[in-house]
C-alpha cells in the first residue's frame, strides 16, 4: 500500500447483534480516526428482532454509515451480497458484526493489496468452538479437492480487494448458492476467473457478546448437508 490517503468501504451483515454491533463498528472509526485510511461502512441488516437497527441508527449520527434494513430475514449470503453490491469506493473490505475482526488487521491486509489481487485473512488463532473448527476442516478437505485451491482459511470473511474485482466476482453466474458458507463460494469464484490471491495471518478475537446466531447445535446437521450439496453444485457451475 502506498503512503497516501485511501478510502475503504467495509461491509458487514447484522442479524440480532444489538449487543455487539455498536462497539464493533465504532472501534474501526476510532482506530483510523487520524490515519491516512478513511473507513466507511455499509451495514446490511437482516430481519433482526432485537435493537440492532436502533444501534446502527445511533452510529449513523456520528459516522459515515449506510444502512440497508429488511423486516424479514433473507439469510447471511443474501444479506452479504446486497451489501457488497452497494459499494462505490475503489477499495472494499468486509467484517462480521460480532467483534471478532481486529481493526489493526485492515492495515495489514491493505499492505499486501494491489488493484489486481484479492487479499484474504487467515485466522491463525481462530477463536471458535471445536465443532466449528472440525466442520471447517472437513469442508476444507472437500473444497481443496473440488476447486484445486490451497487457501488456509476459505471461510474467513476478512478480505480486501478492488471494486473492479468485486464486481467481476458478483457477476459470475448464480451467485449465492451457499446460503451460509458464502466465503467458500466467493473465493472459489474469484479463482475461477483468474483473480490472484494473497493470504495474510490475522488476529481472531472472541465474540463481543452472546453466541453465534447461525451455527447453533440444532442447526448444524442441516447446515452440513446444505453446505456439502452447495459445494458440488458450485463445482458444476465453475
Amino acid at each position: 500500500m502506498n503512503k497516501k490517503f485511501i478510502s475503504v468501504t467495509l461491509v458487514t451483515p447484522v442479524h440480532n447483534e444489538g449487543e455487539s454491533i455498536y462497539s464493533t463498528v465504532e472501534e474501526f472509526f476510532k482506530y483510523y480516526k487520524d490515519s491516512d485510511i478513511k473507513v466507511n461502512f455499509i451495514v446490511s441488516e437482516d430481519g433482526s428482532k432485537d435493537n440492532s437497527v436502533e444501534q446502527i441508527q445511533l452510529l449513523q449520527k456520528k459516522y459515515p454509515i449506510k444502512l440497508i434494513s429488511e423486516p424479514i430475514r433473507k439469510g447471511y449470503s443474501k444479506a452479504v451480497i446486497d451489501g457488497l453490491k452497494m459499494v462505490k469506493t475503489d477499495v472494499v473490505s468486509f467484517i462480521d458484526s460480532d467483534g471478532q475482526c481486529d481493526p489493526a488487521d485492515l492495515e495489514r491486509l491493505l499492505v499486501e493489496f494491489s488493484k489486481n489481487n484479492l487479499v484474504i485473512g487467515n485466522r491463525a488463532n481462530r477463536n471458535d468452538s471445536s465443532v466449528r473448527k472440525l466442520m471447517s476442516f472437513a469442508f476444507k478437505t472437500v473444497y481443496e479437492i473440488l476447486f484445486n485451491t490451497k487457501l488456509k482459511d476459505p471461510s474467513c470473511p476478512y478480505f480486501v480487494t478492488s471494486l473492479n474485482n468485486l464486481t467481476k466476482i458478483l457477476e459470475t453466474p448464480n451467485m449465492g448458492i451457499l446460503k451460509q458458507g458464502f466465503w467458500w463460494e466467493f473465493y472459489a469464484r474469484a479463482k475461477s476467473i483468474g483473480i490472484e490471491y494473497v493470504q495474510v495471518d490475522i488476529n481472531h478475537r472472541k465474540r463481543v457478546a452472546g453466541n453465534t446466531v447461525v451455527y447453533r447445535p440444532t442447526k448444524l446437521p442441516r447446515i452440513v448437508v446444505e453446505h456439502l450439496i452447495g459445494l458440488f453444485q458450485l463445482k458444476k457451475i465453475l
